[in-house]
């Protein structure tokens, strides 16, 4: 405040403080100037994924697998496109992919919201077009060799997702351990 005219520097008894008015001009100029020399935005940056504060890239559960296509003579037959062939470690991976995409559920297959248990997931990949049924029989053994070899009696891995002990961080450490353990074993 010191040296400023307008203002001074010593208040006499009784005497109130002069009300300070901001001559805002200055300062918009000022604004202005500054955002005139940062680069125009760029026209395309919808088109360009969401990079989170993390540095990973906000993908779909089926990145990196091909969708299935139909070819042309499945479409004049209309019949579903083959599967595009997974092994059972790949369709553990992407049923966690799938968990983790829609949510996580206990006690149904699935629920208005989109959520699903296990059993949904691994549905809801085959229903994609990826893998057989063959693959889905293969992976699930995967899993109840892991559950038992942890030392968790349950007769499928529908019981142990229903648990309501087990969340669903439990739900994806054990498709880890199966879809690495499938893959170590060539399934």
């Amino acid at each position: 405040m010191r040296g400023h005219p307008a203002m001074p520097t010593t208040l006499h008894p009784g005497q109130l403080p002069p009300l300070l008015t901001i001559d805002a001009s200055g300062l918009v100029a000022e604004i202005e100037a500054y955002l005139a020399t940062l680069p125009a935005p760029a026209q395309s940056r919808a088109a360009l994924p969401y990079v989170c504060p993390l540095g990973s890239t906000v993908q779909t559960w089926n990145t990196g697998f091909p969708p299935p296509t139909l070819t042309l003579l499945e479409r004049i037959a209309r019949r579903p496109a083959h599967p595009v062939p997974v092994t059972a470690a790949d369709h553990l991976r992407l049923t966690s992919r799938y968990l983790h995409h829609h949510g996580w559920l206990q006690g149904a297959m699935w629920d208005t919201a989109g959520r699903v248990c296990l059993l949904g997931a691994q549905a809801a990949v085959l229903a994609h077009g990826y893998g057989t049924p063959t693959t889905v029989q293969n992976a699930r053994w995967q899993v109840m060799e892991i559950l038992h070899a942890t030392g968790r009696p349950v007769t499928s891995p529908d019981e142990y997702n229903d648990q309501p002990t087990t969340r669903q961080a439990d739900i994806h450490h054990l498709l880890d351990r199966a879809a690495a353990r499938a893959l170590r074993l060539g399934f």
